[in-house]
């Protein structure tokens, strides 16, 4: 086979960076202790004693690596409010369930969400709907969830927002905790289903990425105002299908011949969703396509597909990549679990979709949304994702309404949205004053185990 095991190294990445379109910056890794790229836009650990930029508003991230999401939603509404107010705010990222501060029991289970999801979905299910009721999530929030408090309310000390932004269902009472009288903005990163561990008290504006997780949330008491705004992503460029010579060039810089069935496999951050028995299925079955497979986190995946050799059909394989956009706008279909984040930006860049599979619980409700949308089909078994990729690569007219209906979806503008959100609560407070600093700066390592605030500074 011609290397149609291929690896794409300089593709793949150890970081917990997720993948997003080209030029967007990144929230760095916690504990990472690399340098910035020169010009690039940074979200800084919190907990760093720094002056703050001159009249610029301190914006606090909440934000955990349990699935990919919640950092792309953050990194996504970063770049929006760099782009549309420059110089005005200063982003802080502070991980409270699995950083450097985050408490042991929160580490732990922040670290088996992975493996668990990859492996006995069924148990994250259970735990999940387990979960399900106030009463239950009452005792959580008083016992192991408050261990989310602490690192919270000194990332809040340290930093001294304007704005408390949760983007994780787990850290938006902890925000209400610490904040005080200071505004906190909940970023709903669940398209259909809601847990009720994003319904809490203390939040001034929650955002939603449909009118169906509007609808739950507001039902809660203690949602003062909500808005849809769609899920924040970081996909460049215009919404929709790109030219056919800006595809073409994107394919040949991608290494992708133009005449080729592009399929896409990819299950999230975590690269779950039996990706491995869907990409050997579809190379045993067909010649006619090229298969690219996103692993993600799941290295174990990756070094098993890259040793795949068959003498049918084109497998490329990739771990982490920071250029999932153009992957997208290039494919024909995208093959994947129903994940909120893969059916934002595959809208985004009019992308059909085949939903294979959902993790239960916060993704239930996605496939069915998606399909009523015209915008994807459902095809759980191998079987039927077989049956469906032949019918969609001989029929141009059912791909181009499925490229329609995907485009349709689309809410190219909700990162703009939330940021503006973001910036209304700040339109009635004086600017910041810095606090007082140490001298020499010293950042507490048992706190932080980094110290690096950058200026965002536009390119």
């Amino acid at each position: 086979m011609r290397q149609h095991g291929r690896v794409a190294g300089h593709q793949r990445s150890r970081q917990a960076e997720l993948g997003r379109a080209p030029g967007a910056r990144t929230l760095p890794e916690a504990g990472a202790r690399t340098l910035p790229e020169a010009g690039a836009r940074t979200l800084p650990e919190a907990g760093a004693r720094t002056l703050p930029e001159a009249g610029a508003r301190t914006v606090l991230f909440l934000a955990a690596d349990t699935g990919g999401g919640h950092r792309r939603a953050a990194e996504a509404v970063t770049e929006a409010l760099m782009a549309r107010y420059p110089g005005q705010f200063r982003p802080v990222l502070c991980d409270p369930l699995a950083g450097p501060a985050a408490a042991r029991p929160l580490r732990w289970l922040a670290r088996r969400y992975g493996p668990v999801v990859r492996s006995a979905p069924w148990a994250w299910g259970a735990a999940y709907y387990l979960t399900s009721s106030r009463p239950v999530m009452a005792v959580l929030w008083r016992t192991v969830f408050a261990l989310a408090d602490r690192p919270v309310a000194r990332a809040v000390a340290a930093s001294r927002p304007a704005v408390v932004v949760s983007c994780h269902p787990l850290t938006g009472r902890a925000a209400a905790r610490a904040a005080q009288r200071i505004p906190v903005v909940t970023l709903v990163t669940d398209l259909v289903s809601v847990h009720p561990s994003w319904r809490y008290q203390g939040s001034s504006q929650v955002a939603v990425p449909t009118a169906q997780a509007g609808t739950r949330v507001a039902a809660a008491r203690g949602a003062v105002a909500c808005t849809v705004t769609g899920l924040p992503t970081a996909v460049g460029g215009p919404p929709g299908p790109l030219q056919a010579g800006e595809r073409a060039r994107l394919r040949r810089g991608l290494g992708v011949a133009e005449g080729d069935f592009l399929v896409l496999l990819t299950g999230g951050a975590e690269g779950c969703g039996r990706l491995g028995r869907r990409a050997r299925a579809i190379v045993r079955d067909r010649d006619d396509v090229h298969v690219v497979v996103i692993c993600g986190r799941n290295e174990r995946l990756r070094r098993r597909l890259s040793a795949l050799r068959s003498g049918r059909g084109r497998l490329t394989v990739l771990g982490f990549v920071t250029n999932v956009a153009d992957w997208l706008r290039c494919a024909d279909v995208v093959v994947t679990k129903a994940g909120p984040g893969i059916i934002a930006e595959a809208a985004c860049c009019a992308t059909p979709m085949l939903l294979t599979s959902h993790l239960p619980g916060q993704e239930r409700g996605n496939a069915e949304w998606v399909t009523r949308a015209g915008a994807g089909r459902s095809a759980r078994g191998i079987r039927s994702m077989l049956r469906a990729l032949g019918e969609l690569a001989a029929d141009p007219g059912a791909l181009a309404l499925l490229r329609a209906g995907s485009r349709a979806l689309a809410r190219p503008a909700a990162a703009a949205q939330v940021a503006d959100l973001i910036a209304a609560q700040t339109a009635a407070q004086p600017a910041p004053q810095p606090a007082p600093q140490p001298a020499p700066q010293v950042a507490d390592a048992s706190w932080t185990g980094r110290c690096q605030l950058t200026s965002a500074v536009p390119r």
